[in-house]
């Protein structure tokens, strides 16, 4: 087998040279020009990624500071309120009681009063059927007497046997 070393194929050394210059060339041209502003433009990146981070680290740290203050908060308001209901429940009771008792009371004093009026009135009516009750028997014993003493011989066995009964 032959080989055979093809033009076409084999590099130019002259061109090789050129193209490694140019190559160099704008290596350190991209490396002074373009590289330095790459690198800080992706520093600058990665800067504001990290302080981005961090943001979203203290705003999630405050949020959870928050949520537990608000939480806290919560809890405490259920505790007011609990003590809020509850003292207005002993003061429902409390006044429930003293209208019960004043209640009683006023009742107590109506019956009492209630009592003595009958009292009173019942004292007036029987004063009342006792004056009637004599008046009468006045009459009554006036009008048997007057019937009895209307005959004078009547008037005089009265007398005596009244006479015979009183003893000297």
């Amino acid at each position: 087998m032959f080989l055979a070393i093809n033009p076409l194929v084999s590099p130019d050394p002259g061109l090789f040279i050129w193209s490694t210059v140019a190559f160099l060339l704008l290596f350190v041209l991209l490396r002074k020009m373009a590289w330095k502003p790459i690198v800080q433009a992706l520093d600058e990146r990665e800067r504001s990624i990290e302080e981005a981070l961090e943001s979203a680290k203290k705003a999630k740290e405050e949020m959870a500071r928050l949520t537990s203050e608000n939480e806290s908060l919560l809890k405490q308001a259920r505790a007011e309120r609990d003590v809020i209901l509850k003292e207005a429940k002993m003061l429902k009771d409390q006044i429930v009681a003293e209208a019960k008792t004043s209640a009683q009371v006023e009742g107590a004093k109506l019956i009492e009063k209630a009592k003595q009026e009958i009292d009173s009135q019942k004292t007036a009516a029987l004063a009342e059927v006792k004056n009637q009750v004599a008046s009468l028997s006045l009459e009554i014993a006036e009008k048997v007497l007057n019937k009895q003493f209307e005959d004078q011989k009547k008037q005089e066995i009265l007398v005596n046997e009244l006479l015979k009964e009183v003893k000297l």
